[in-house]
């Protein structure tokens, strides 16, 4: 009798029930918690999501913590924590704490470096049309797309609304590339970009006053929301959470948005991916296609915005140095440091970190229009 009861339990272990690609799974899992506690690599993104790689392909069907409700039964932990990321309610709040902290000074007081942001979303639409070519449907090939914004919590977002069978391929891509934005963006930028251009000074942003700020956010959610209405759930958050930190009124909300929804929301969100991330959808030549479209989208979108810059300049009296452009993605404010660090390297002297923040604010807005067009055409 003791023996059998013995048996029972190890049979109704997870050691016994785990298969190999679910091993698999757990061990890339703490792979990626790894890579990012020892090279400081988004950890805050990474390590939940890791973390929910791990616990979700311990045998689900013996954890139930991803088990819905049944028979009147309440249904797992995690199951009522995904539904967040399932119905698109925690990308608008991401937007939300991301719009607090972002100061658009740097746009305002040189407005034209939008159209670099914009010339750096190029990436997006050249990956959704390769992905069309590759074989997968027009919303899968959008999702996909949206990888080259740099923008992790709108490529969730599109994933959750287009292809949800994708949603954790797309967020482990994303997140991983933005990761590596300080070898992929010096690689890209010195490759499209000569030293004599890489020397170019800017002259400095005038100072933008606190009514232009306040203004910014409410003209920026009236005129894009009207042009791309879809648009209205990320860019509506985003300029919310600006209007809030500009304001001067609002400052315990800005704090809140910024701090304690943001750093909230982070964790639930990553875990949610993780726990989206079964060894079904992971182990297949679909999650290889979407790693090498995502690398392709992210060098697009930073030689686009290169390579705008450089046009711009044939028509300006004042010249851009390119290497703003390729801080037109979305990954704030990675992008305009790595940019800086670039020009500093071949020009000690050279400041542009502010001037390569337009561009990379403005990526923000712009992947935010891209995902609402997708949405407004599929």
């Amino acid at each position: 009798m003791l023996s059998e009861g013995i048996l029972n339990f190890f049979s109704s272990t997870g050691f016994i029930n785990l298969s190999w690609p679910q091993l698999f799974m757990i061990v890339l899992g703490l792979v990626i918690i790894y890579f990012a506690i020892s090279k400081h690599a988004e950890p805050l993104l990474l390590i939940p999501l890791g973390f929910g790689m791990v616990i979700a392909n311990i045998p689900p069907e013996l954890t139930g913590i991803l088990m819905p409700p049944q028979n009147g039964q309440p249904g797992g932990l995690l199951w009522y924590i995904k539904l967040g990321l399932d119905t698109g309610i925690y990308p608008p709040l991401i937007f939300l704490g991301i719009g607090a902290l972002t100061d658009f000074s740097y746009l305002i007081a040189n407005p034209k470096l939008i159209l670099l942001g914009g010339a750096a979303q190029v990436g997006i639409f050249i990956s959704f049309l390769l992905a069309s070519f590759l074989g997968f449907d027009l919303h899968s090939a959008a999702a996909i797309g949206i990888i080259g914004g740099a923008d992790g919590p709108t490529s969730i977002y599109i994933a959750s609304k287009f292809s949800p069978d994708l949603l954790p391929v797309i967020a482990v891509a994303a997140y991983s590339y933005i990761s590596l934005i300080p070898v992929l963006q010096p690689f890209v930028s010195k490759l499209f970009t000569s030293k004599r251009e890489r020397k170019i000074r800017m002259r400095r942003l005038r100072e933008v006053s606190k009514k232009e700020r306040i203004i910014f956010p409410l003209i920026t959610t009236v005129v894009v929301t009207l042009m791309v209405p879809q648009a209205l759930p990320l860019v509506g958050m985003l300029m919310l959470g600006n209007l809030l930190k500009e304001s001067g009124v609002t400052g315990r909300l800005a704090e809140a948005a910024s701090r304690y929804v943001l750093d909230t929301v982070t964790i639930l969100l990553m875990l949610s991916v993780g726990v989206s991330a079964t060894a079904d959808i992971f182990l297949s030549l679909v999650t290889l296609k979407i790693i090498v479209l995502g690398a392709i989208a992210f060098i697009v979108a930073m030689a686009s915005g290169i390579g705008f810059a450089k046009l711009m300049n044939l028509f300006a009296k004042e010249k851009i140095n390119p290497l703003i452009g390729a801080a037109g993605v979305s990954a704030v404010p990675d992008s305009a440091r790595v940019a800086q660090h670039i020009a500093q390297e071949t020009d000690p002297g050279n400041f542009i970190l502010m001037h390569a923040m337009g561009p990379n604010v403005a990526g923000v807005i712009g992947s935010a229009i891209a995902a609402g067009l997708f949405l407004s055409i599929l």
